[in-house]
């Protein structure tokens, strides 16, 4: 069954900008999204995903009412959404394996949707930009591609992505949304900011640098964040590239160097001097194969309830 947008296919032989001339809600629903300011997403409540992870919950969760990502520049962060149980997963994409990822997130929102005769699934995208190597664009395709291809209708609700949430500054393109959040009770969605990422940000950013592919790390039905037990093998001339100055960093490890935010190098800095600390997980991290397993407490804040700290 198709990818729909108010009921209508969306004819992928043609140009995204077609689509949008063919359905000006969209861009108007960008536009709007747009005009807000990043909300500042304190971790109360918050579930964060960082980019090759997702995280599929309920209006129901007593623990999580927020799902959030940010940092995406040609990445794109997608929600999809079941109008009838509720169930919502957030994702951040950067292309790795866009099909296998788009049947893996659908087929988490619908296990908790399957008893609900009612409702219809929705999807929003939000993110990249017009970069010069138009890896945004390639992005997107994949991903309306990828849902037109699942056997469900799906509704395409938000599209502000690539050309959509591109602006120019002195011949330079950056992303206008760099993150967004979703209200699980709500299905609010609008751009935000997240000063704590955690918890385990170094460990979940080295799991992504050495190669991982897309992973659940949310149990709804227990409120548990489980990471892990991740394994990899010591990461490739480690020392050189701690040894580079910051321009190098920026040029040979990111996608987008000239639209990265400011604390992409000292974020890469610290992945980097992680794997070197932790060359062999499988002793220093996870000796006992178990998932490292944070509940939220009182307060609202992830706490660890098993295996040590690193």
């Amino acid at each position: 069954m198709p990818l729909l947008v108010n009921g209508a296919r969306v004819d992928l032989a043609r140009p995204t900008r077609d689509m949008i001339r063919a359905h000006p809600q969209l861009e108007e629903k960008a536009k709007l999204l747009r005009s807000q300011p990043a909300q500042i997403v304190e971790p109360k409540g918050l579930l964060y995903v960082q980019q090759r992870e997702f995280a599929v919950t309920t209006p129901k969760d007593g623990s999580v009412s927020i799902l959030g990502s940010d940092d995406a520049t040609t990445c794109h962060i997608v929600v999809l959404r079941h109008t009838g149980s509720g169930a919502t997963c957030l994702t951040h994409c950067d292309g790795s394996d866009t099909e296998a990822e788009v049947s893996l997130i659908m087929s988490s929102v619908k296990s908790f949707s399957n008893s609900t005769g009612c409702g219809r699934l929705e999807v929003h995208l939000v993110g990249g930009f017009n970069d010069d190597r138009q890896l945004s664009q390639k992005l997107t395709n994949q991903l309306l591609r990828a849902f037109d291809l699942q056997p469900e209708d799906v509704h395409l609700v938000t599209f502000c992505v690539t050309e959509l949430n591109d602006r120019e500054e002195q011949d330079i393109h950056f992303p206008i949304i760099y993150g967004i959040a979703v209200n699980v009770k709500t299905a609010e969605i609008f751009p935000a900011t997240f000063p704590v990422k955690g918890p385990d940000e170094s460990l979940r950013s080295a799991h992504i640098l050495t190669g991982a592919p897309l992973t659940n790390i949310y149990d709804a039905k227990t409120e548990q964040l489980r990471i892990g037990p991740y394994f990899w093998g010591p990461f490739p001339h480690v020392d050189f590239w701690l040894e580079q100055d910051d321009a190098q960093i920026l040029q040979n490890l990111s996608t987008s160097p000239l639209a990265e935010p400011p604390h992409f190098v000292s974020h890469i800095r610290s992945t980097l001097t992680f794997l070197k600390e932790h060359p062999f997980p499988s002793r220093s991290l996870f000796p006992d194969r178990k998932p490292r397993i944070y509940k939220k407490n009182e307060e609202g804040l992830w706490e660890q309830v098993c295996s040590d700290k690193i």
